[in-house]
């Protein structure tokens, strides 16, 4: 299978959930995701993130889940991305990736990983993606 590249912009809102964890030491919470995709990918996604802070400036991770319903150049689906991301001092370490078996319809056998840029305040991807032809 090819790969193949989509690239776009997308809006974010997190909304806090309550803690499983309230220990204040912890550092720890959660957020509603809700997505909306634009340019290669039209669509919203709406998932659930887990994060940790850390005494140290600049050091992080989260990890989360998000549904993705819409269409990647034309092809109409849903699939699950998984996140698991951190900052070690400012230095950033992603992965977000497609669970395998999650695409369906049109999009049945997409794997691939996607690529989150935050730039003056604005959220852009890249996702290199295969689909079964």
């Amino acid at each position: 299978m090819p790969t193949l590249q989509a690239q776009g912009t997308f809006t974010v809102q997190l909304k806090p959930l309550p803690a499983y964890n309230t220990d204040e030491s912890a550092k720890m919470g959660r957020m509603s995701i809700d997505k909306q995709f634009s340019g290669d990918i039209e669509g919203t996604s709406k998932g659930e993130m887990v994060s940790a802070m850390t005494d140290t400036k600049g050091s992080a991770g989260y990890v989360a889940m998000e549904r993705v319903e819409g269409s990647i150049h034309g092809r109409s689906g849903a699939f699950v991305l998984q996140h698991s991301s951190s900052m070690n001092r400012g230095e950033p370490m992603q992965s977000v990736t497609v669970v395998p078996d999650s695409g369906t319809q049109a999009l049945t056998g997409l794997s691939g990983s996607f690529v989150i840029t935050v730039a003056e305040g604005k959220h852009s991807y890249t996702f290199a993606y295969s689909l079964p032809e």
